[in-house]
């Protein structure tokens, strides 16, 4: 995993992306806080592990008020930081930071994530940077110097060059962060939500994710140790008034593009976040798809783990959980 260069603060602690230990071990070498903070549109959450695989110690979940966070990849998104601080404050009485740094989970419509074919990149960091906000300049919705980008390599279908590469505007990255350190809580890591919440997948054949967070609907395939596919849309509306028809119409375009570039079906799909309608969306996809879909929670990754984890899933908390699938060995 490389990152570009940029102020210290933003070197040492913008997000830098991994998908799970079995990927290639893009999370190697990052720090591994054991201490993890969500900010979503939709509540602030904060969950502290213990040494080994699923050892939960604590975990506290506050809902914001409308309107508190617009996830945006260009414009402010804490509307109302005072309610965001207020919430983070309640959290952490429940979940003592205690001083020491923690991961910071951001939504997904903050990074982009793009997997970029290359015949050759640079291995130095300073080399291949522009190379890489070249290809993005066309692709983001800023202009790509005023970004942090992280990036790693990895083999594609044919063997050839494949960069997966994330992407965000530091204003809106340090943005999240100053509100977490406002409350006395150093932020080591930041990372999206989807990114994090990968680990739980399984190791076999192709899955897809269809994960929804507010109005922002983010489609994953993974095969084996390759990210395939990763695509965020935003819904008109939340899962509470959301057609699945609508959600259909965005995965479809994703299963075909592997379909047809990976020669080889879907296994599995795997959706989170659509809360009380999950049941409706996953019988949706499971009949028009024709492929075994199941929640987060059914995910041989969350069958060892102890009931309060698997709770958690079940509650949207699964990106917190993912976190600790990569940190806890």
């Amino acid at each position: 995993m490389t990152s570009s260069p940029g102020t210290a603060s933003l070197e040492s602690r913008f997000f830098q992306i991994g998908l799970v230990r079995k990927i290639d071990k893009w999370l190697h070498a990052m720090p591994h806080p054991s201490l993890v903070a969500e900010i979503s549109s939709e509540h602030v959450a904060a969950v502290r592990w213990g040494s080994g695989v699923g050892d939960l110690d604590s975990v506290a979940v506050e809902a914001l008020p409308a309107g508190s966070v617009m996830p945006s990849p260009v414009d402010n998104n804490v509307t109302q930081p005072d309610a965001v601080r207020a919430a983070l404050r309640r959290v952490f009485t429940r979940v003592p930071h205690k001083g020491t740094p923690l991961v910071l989970l951001v939504p997904d419509s903050v990074v982009r994530v793009f997997i970029l074919p290359f015949d050759n990149l640079p291995r130095r960091a300073d080399d291949a940077l522009p190379l890489l906000r070249w290809r993005l300049k066309k692709s983001v919705p800023f202009d790509v110097e005023e970004t942090v980008v992280s990036w790693m390599r990895q083999a594609g279908r044919l063997g050839g060059l494949e960069i997966v590469t994330a992407v965000a505007r530091q204003r809106i990255i340090r943005e999240y962060e100053e509100i977490v350190e406002s409350v006395g809580a150093p932020v080591a890591v930041t990372l999206s939500s989807t990114l994090a919440a990968l680990p739980l997948l399984e190791e076999r054949g192709a899955t897809l994710l269809v994960r929804l967070s507010g109005k922002t609907l983010t489609t994953v395939i993974v095969d084996g140790a390759t990210l395939c596919v990763y695509r965020s849309s935003d819904m008109p509306v939340e899962a509470a008034q959301l057609d699945p028809k609508a959600v259909l119409e965005e995965v479809f375009p994703a299963m075909a593009y592997y379909q047809d570039n990976w020669n080889g079906p879907v296994d599995r799909a795997r959706v989170s976040g659509f809360g009380e309608r999950e049941e409706t969306f996953r019988l949706a996809l499971a009949s028009e798809a024709g492929i075994n879909t199941g929640s987060m929670v059914d995910v041989e990754g969350a069958y060892g783990l102890g009931e309060p984890v698997r709770d958690m899933i079940r509650h949207g908390l699964d990106s917190l959980a993912g976190w600790m699938m990569n940190s806890g060995s």
